[in-house]
């Protein structure tokens, strides 16, 4: 009898387990992506995942039920903790950055964003970072958008102002310059 009962148990981790898999790393509600960008053998990298918007409030008060509520930490994205990765030294928000492996994450406001840089790289994203472990945090302005993005998108562009880090979703964009 516990026997059957401890093959019954077994089973159903398994099958939770594989569920759970399947959700997070086979085919996930939010994707994951890599964006690079590449100038003179020096690349920086963002890996991250999509969620989309299915008509919901993204950023806005807690109370209006936001899923990105303001003064919160977000993780940019779902899932994993987002990681920003340099080959070399750069410039961020005109704040030097040291080559290395980074936890990026934001503080949402209505008119600008907190961009913080962690060095705990490759953790689970639902839970804040420890925050003693922040490397530089700068302030970017927020801008609106008359048309909506339905999922979030990271990428790099460059323009005559230079290189920057954009992230749009919704009819928020942000941009943070690289140098």
């Amino acid at each position: 009898m516990l026997k059957k009962i401890l093959i019954g148990l077994l089973v159903i981790v398994l099958l939770l387990a594989g569920y759970l898999i399947y959700g997070i790393f086979i085919n996930p509600k939010s994707p994951k992506d890599t964006v690079i960008y590449d100038k003179n053998g020096n690349q920086l990298e963002v890996v991250y995942y999509r969620p989309y918007k299915k008509d919901r409030l993204i950023f806005g008060e807690k109370s209006a039920g936001a899923l990105v509520p303001f003064g919160e930490y977000w993780r940019l994205g779902a899932n994993f903790a987002t990681t920003f990765e340099t080959q070399g030294d750069i410039a961020i928000g005109g704040r030097k950055l040291a080559a290395g492996r980074y936890r990026v994450y934001a503080i949402p406001y209505a008119d600008h964003w907190v961009i913080a840089l962690n060095s705990e790289a490759g953790a689970f994203g639902y839970n804040p970072p420890d925050y003693a472990n922040d490397i530089m945090r700068i302030n970017v302005q927020t801008a609106q958008r008359d048309s909506v993005t339905e999922q979030f998108t990271i990428d790099f562009v460059s323009d005559s102002a230079g290189l920057s880090l954009q992230m749009v979703w919704d009819t928020t964009s942000v941009l943070i310059p690289i140098e």
